[in-house]
């Protein structure tokens, strides 16, 4: 299928791995001008590199979303490098503080709304005059499962990507007239280095192989999901990618869920 979009300029934070590699990956075998960034430099090198086999043009500049120099400094490397961008995909997170809400203090909280929820903020005050200027636009942020189906062991992830929710509803009702699309995507246990480090520490709490700590996390921690298996991180990125896409013209304010079924309302 031809998403329409060869030639547009997206940048994709979080892609040094995971979704954000895969998305990008994804965007360059449609002809996207791709900008990729993580915070860690030599990871996102090596992201690159392995990119590059991939049909299209590729851009690799390290940032932290949750400090805004360091935001203004992506952005006039974007601008040199590609111009004003049309799309936009946020990817980047982290698991942030665990354990019953009595165990997680401020820090804990603070620290994992500062890259959750704050982070995206900053993102997007950032690169919106880009994606207001050309009548086209498209915004993807990642939430969660999470966000509508609370854990009582990582709360603070909950209400941050509870929040991204909100607030991408809300940019979607403010710049939709302008040719702005805003969208959500939740995933629920997809292959990543995120979950891989939730197993590899499950899996050594418990005394078990890191197979046996997944096929117990399915069975006690995630019994609506009921493919009975993790997501692929490409799963996700064939949904971000229909969403930044000409396909999804008439797409707006939305949440796909990515999860097997593992959020249990309608």
């Amino acid at each position: 299928m031809d998403l329409g979009i060869g030639g547009r300029r997206a940048l994709v934070t979080g892609a040094d791995s995971g979704i954000g590699w895969h998305t990008a990956q994804q965007l360059l075998r449609e002809g996207v001008v791709v900008v990729i960034t993580d915070i860690d430099g030599g990871r996102l090198d090596a992201a690159a590199a392995e990119l590059e086999a991939a049909d299209g043009t590729l851009f690799a500049f390290p940032a932290d979303i949750r400090d805004v120099a360091s935001l203004e400094r992506l952005h006039a490397s974007v601008r040199d490098a590609v111009g004003t961008i049309d799309i936009l995909v946020q990817c980047a997170g982290v698991t942030g503080a665990q354990g019953m809400f009595h165990e997680i203090d401020d820090e804990g909280w603070v620290s994992t709304i500062e890259t959750d929820l704050l982070g995206p903020v900053r993102l997007v005050r950032e690169f919106l005059p880009d994606l207001r200027a050309g009548g086209w636009g498209r915004l993807v942020l990642t939430a969660s499962e999470d966000a509508v189906q609370p854990y009582d062991d990582e709360l603070p992830y909950c209400a941050a990507k509870a929040g991204i929710l909100s607030f991408a509803k809300g940019l979607s009702r403010s710049y939709a007239t302008e040719g702005l699309l805003v969208n959500t995507v939740s995933p629920a246990f997809i292959a990543t280095p995120m979950t891989d480090a939730m197993m590899t520490k499950r899996a050594d709490e418990n005394g078990t192989s890191f197979e046996e700590a997944v096929s117990s996390f399915l069975e006690e921690e995630r019994p609506y999901l009921e493919l009975g298996r993790r997501g692929e991180a490409d799963e996700v990125a064939s949904v971000i990618a229909f969403l930044v896409s000409d396909r999804a013209s008439f797409v707006n304010g939305s949440n796909y869920r990515v999860d097997a079924g593992s959020v249990a309302t309608i």
